[in-house]
């Protein structure tokens, strides 16, 4: 399953809300890529609705399959499995990384009971999910070789045009003496015969590493 984020970088938000016999359950999915943002989407949860009792939490930051990938749960005073490792499973049942789910709940008067805690939990970052993939707010989340490439201002419009017609990623253009396009790419040398082909040969790619971007999906 490809990892999975919400577009737009960090602090990017999607909200929802869903309501089980009377109790209301607020979701909010929160692009993080450290613990520190992540505690400070969580504490803004806490501030924003002061007066609810739980703020439950959940979180997985780095790639999967990487050694220092971070998970975590939280309860905040549920009972003990029925919040946070629900919450958890959700994020990670849809290959979704460096975010983070807090979901307040406002108690109806009504018992759920353990096993209704747990599908109420889950349905509530489920639904934020499903809220942000019909949205167009999901992208992937892959490790790509990256690439400058230098051009002329006068060549660099028409160049970045034909690039991405040719379906090249490109994150990005600075512009100082020259025109300077930041590449992500998955096939060195299908790129540089891309390259080759939109600029007559008169441009070379610069290798500068690898590193995680955002694809659309």
């Amino acid at each position: 399953m490809p990892d999975l984020t919400l577009h737009g970088g960090v602090g990017s938000r999607v909200d929802t809300e869903i309501e089980v016999k009377r109790s209301k359950f607020l979701c909010r999915l929160v692009r993080t890529e450290t613990k520190d943002s992540t505690r400070g989407a969580i504490d803004d949860a806490r501030k924003e609705h002061w007066s609810a009792r739980h703020h439950c939490s959940a979180f997985v930051l780095g790639p999967s399959g990487a050694p220092d990938q971070v998970r975590r749960s939280n309860d905040d005073g549920e009972p003990s499995g029925t919040a946070g490792r629900p919450m958890l499973e959700a994020l990670s049942g849809r290959g979704f990384v460096d975010c983070v789910a807090v979901v307040t709940r406002y108690f109806g008067g009504v018992l759920l009971g353990p096993g209704g805690l747990v599908r109420a939990y889950s349905e509530a970052v489920l639904t934020t999910i499903d809220e942000a993939q019909s949205g167009g707010l999901v992208v992937g989340r892959e490790r790509r070789e990256l690439f400058r490439l230098a051009l002329s201002h006068a060549d660099a419009g028409r160049i970045e045009a034909e690039l991405r017609q040719r379906g090249v990623l490109i994150l990005g253009t600075d512009y100082g003496r020259d025109a300077v396009l930041h590449i992500a790419g998955d096939d060195a040398a299908r790129l540089a015969a891309i390259v080759a082909g939109a600029t007559a040969g008169s441009a070379e790619l610069e290798a500068l590493g690898h590193e995680w971007v955002d694809v659309e999906r």
